[in-house]
């Protein structure tokens, strides 16, 4: 049979579907303000319907060659109607966005954001985080801003919460886990946190009492959804700190949807303005994309991929800190020699199936894998003296050190390489039956870690080597010490270590009403196994349990008042890092932290000058037991691996917002944290993590005759931590705390154009939105310092404590735009 034989039988099969095909289709996605996708939208023509999926996805057929109305509608929304008239087997696409209704809400239920003011969930505008300015912009520098969080370190994006540690906070992409690198232990050698803000369209944040379907951690759940685009886009951002380019795509049909992101950032702007004079090359980039494909209105098939590539080149030359008293100004001067090459190179990818059963059962499954090789190289020879200072005003050496009162040497060496293989398989599933809300999980973790851990430090004073922490200070040059000479740090190990992890949850939910109040009801419970294997040595099988509940009550008073609880009993299965002692030393058996939660909260949201405001405040407190102790020194973690400690944390959060300026978002946020461990029964003693009182503003400004001049402020305040006391010090015996933190970044903006002034003419034709900013960070150049150096003395046998300052003043500029 020939090609053409088979064209002609194949023309003559389908000629009579085309000649029924009298008819026109009307297809799009539908969004609410926020781009957040709108289910159960539903859509009448004269003669036919439909609804929107979860994806907001629908397809009308309706009659050709006639006018026909379709009516867009929703019980939470404004009605959207259309008037269309199209050609045989014409195919025209329609994406409304559509407005809530004020006049609809009589529940607490009836919006997404609602929804989440119910759960106890913080969400932000993606549009704010990709505003704000920062020295870390992006999503964390937000939440840093938001009451219980904390970060006193502009170059990391590590944060804490509610007297957590950086490892006690979850953070899923699509419903799937992320995870921080390894041997990062400075803001500086961090590059690029993993979500891109440009490919945003949603954010959850829940700093406590969260549910049994988020994993098993003790502080905060961070839930970032990415964007499926409805249309082609491309957006770019260009500053001094490095850029991004960021693409959008979707099918005539929807169905097939893309973005990808790539990054590049350069902290040469940053840590050029600081004290020690450097050659510093950094390399952070990462590339990262999203795609979907809708097989059928049942069956979708998604991809979530990252590569990253962070390289740190660190050649310190010079250094000078001038510190004391006016009475007593000292400065200590130190010259390097040698160099730290860091790379952390990571992929990571994600493939994930939905399948929706029918209308009341979801099915999903994923697979992902994460990647990470990481090499800490480093040589570095410091050679210091420590000095009084001419403090004489008008003398022309003032400042300049004139007589020294010790001088030494520091050689610090390190041969560290990581290579993380992390592999995961889990089922979700969803079910509804009736106003009952059923959730539930399966899921495997397989994690397989090869470490080689090599550091030593040699310090002397005046030449003669200083003892290892512990055996006390050196008698000479008075008397001489007979011991043999050693490092004053040394920790070597390798470790080949293996996790199997099997989890599980179950979740219910209701919405109900108890008289005329509105009610919400949330319990679930969670189970976790584990064991850990290293260099070919077993350990015991681990089970925990963590049950989990939430409820809250919106009654109908004449003030809009929300009033929740929620608490339950939250475990944290060692990863890695908690497994290795301060010897670099796997061991086997740690237990998982545990966690009592109890979390009181209400919203009061009223009007003030005729806009929405809302005052959302928090009291909670955790009881924790089988702590694993641990010391903070920048952002690197060390643990005891010992669950040899009991603890505590209680406080307050409260946070005002609203449109403080019209037709923006701004808010105010306050938090009072007191959190405390006994360590061995020793007593009680401030956490590396007590943070006692917290001030931030986010702030966003506009001039009156001239709207498109636009202004963000970024206001943090935070207590000091405690962390001023020698890393190797017993913490019973030091607790000195570091300076209180302050920092203001502020950002002027001129839009070009935007969605309310767009041009048919000319060069500015092809944008959606331009502006052109510029920034100040740390506007009033306040010295923010994260952890002290100490200085021995051998003659006077005194230590000094020398601050190791974050930036100073530094100036951007900024450019962004879309196509």
């Amino acid at each position: 049979m020939t090609k053409k034989t088979i064209l002609f039988y194949f023309t003559a099969l389908l000629l009579p579907f085309f000649a029924l095909a009298q008819s026109a289709t009307v297809t799009g996605v539908i969004l609410n303000e926020n781009n957040t996708p709108i289910e159960g939208v539903n859509i009448k023509a004269n003669t036919s319907g439909t609804t929107t999926n979860r994806d907001g996805f629908y397809e009308l057929k309706i009659e050709n060659n006639t006018e026909v109305s379709i009516n867009y509608s929703h019980v939470s929304h404004k009605k959207v109607a259309i008037k269309v008239n199209l050609k045989n087997g014409e195919v025209f696409e329609f994406n409304p966005v559509m407005k809530i209704d004020v006049e609809q809400i009589s529940t607490v239920v009836i919006s997404g954001k609602k929804r989440k003011d119910v759960e106890g969930v913080t969400t932000i505008a993606p549009a704010v985080i990709r505003k704000i300015p920062g020295a870390q912009a992006g999503v964390e520098n937000i939440l840093k801003t938001l009451p219980g969080v904390s970060g006193n370190n502009e170059l990391s994006t590590q944060y804490n919460v509610r007297g957590g540690n950086f490892d006690e906070n979850l953070v899923y992409v699509n419903g799937i886990e992320i995870y921080r690198p390894f041997l990062v232990r400075s803001g500086q050698q961090e590059g690029l946190s993993f979500v891109n803000s440009d490919m945003v369209q949603n954010v959850d944040f829940s700093a406590g009492g969260f549910q049994a379907k988020y994993g098993d951690k003790l502080s905060s759940v961070l839930d970032i959804t990415y964007k499926k685009p409805v249309d082609f886009g491309v957006a770019l951002d260009l500053s001094l700190l490095g850029g991004s380019l960021t693409l959008e795509t979707a099918s005539k049909d929807s169905k097939f949807t893309s973005i990808t992101g790539v990054r590049y950032r350069d902290n040469s702007l940053l840590v050029d303005a600081k004290e020690t004079e450097t050659n510093y090359d950094p390399t952070f980039i990462d590339a990262q994309t999203y795609l979907t494909y809708k097989f059928t209105d049942k069956f979708e098939l998604s991809f979530l991929g990252n590569a990253s590539l962070n390289k740190y080149r660190y050649e310190p030359q010079t250094r000078q800190t001038n510190f004391g008293t006016l009475e007593n100004p000292l400065a200590l001067l130190v010259v390097y020699q040698g160099q730290e090459r860091d790379s952390y190179q990571t992929l990571f990818g994600a493939l994930q199936a939905r399948y929706n059963l029918n209308d009341n059962v979801n099915l999903n499954l994923v697979a992902s894998t994460y990647h990470t090789t990481e090499e800490e190289h480093f040589d570095i020879l410091a050679q210091y003296r420590l000095g009084e200072v001419n403090s004489n005003i008008g003398d022309e050496d003032l400042g300049e050190v004139e007589f020294s009162e010790g001088i030494g040497s520091q050689l610090s060496h390190g041969r560290n390489d990581l290579d993380a293989l992390i592999t995961t398989i889990e089922h979700k599933g969803t079910a509804t039956v009736e106003d009952n809300e059923i959730k539930w999980s399966v899921k495997y973790t397989n994690e397989d870690i090869r470490d080689r851990l090599i550091e030593w430090e040699v310090i002397d004073s005046a030449g003669f080597s200083v003892n290892p922490p512990g055996a006390g200070f050196n008698d000479e040059p008075y008397a001489p010490d007979e011991f043999p000479l050693t490092a004053f740090t040394n920790v070597q190990s390798r470790n080949n270590t293996q996790i199997n992890r099997i989890q599980a949850y179950l979740q219910w939910s209701k919405r109900s009403t108890i008289g005329d109040a509105d009610v919400w009801y949330n319990a679930g419970v969670r189970a976790h196994n584990w064991q850990v294997k290293n260099n070919g040595v077993s350990g015991d099988f681990q089970t925990v349990i963590s049950p989990r509940a939430q409820f809250a009550i919106k009654p109908n008073w004449e003030k809009d008042m929300l009033f929740r609880v929620s608490g339950g009993l939250y475990f944290q299965p060692p990863f890695y890092r908690e497994l290795r002692d301060a010897n670099g030393d796997v061991q086997l058996n740690v237990k998982a932290q545990k966690s009592i939660h109890l979390v009181l909260g209400n919203d009061y949201s009223f009007k003030m000058w005729d806009r929405p405001f809302k005052l959302t405040t928090e009291a909670y407190y955790k009881k924790l037991s089988d702590v694993n102790p641990y010391t903070v020194e920048n952002v690197r973690i060390r643990y005891a691996a010992n669950n040899n400690a009991k603890a505590y944390a209680y406080g307050l959060d409260m946070r005002l917002n609203g449109e403080f300026v019209p037709g923006t978002e701004s808010w105010f946020s306050f938090g009072y944290l007191k959190t405390e461990e006994n360590i061995n029964d020793r007593g009680y003693i401030a956490r590396p993590t007590d943070q006692r009182l917290k001030f931030a503003a986010l702030f966003q400004d506009y001039v009156p005759n001239l709207p498109n001049f636009k202004m963000y402020l970024n206001l943090v305040y935070n207590t000091g931590l405690p962390g001023g006391s020698p890393s190797y010090a017993d913490p019973y015996d030091y607790q000195n705390r570091l300076p209180d933190y302050r920092r203001a970044d502020i950002g002027f903006q001129f839009v070009l154009v935007d969605e309310n002034k767009q041009f048919n003419s000319g060069w500015k034709k092809p944008f959606k939105s331009l502006s052109l900013g510029f920034e100040i960070f740390n506007v009033f150049n306040n010295q923010n310092s994260i952890t002290n150096t100490w200085v021995r003395d051998v003659y006077s046998k005194r230590q000094y404590a020398i601050p190791n300052y974050l930036t100073p003043r530094v100036f951007n500029v900024r450019l962004t735009s879309r196509f």
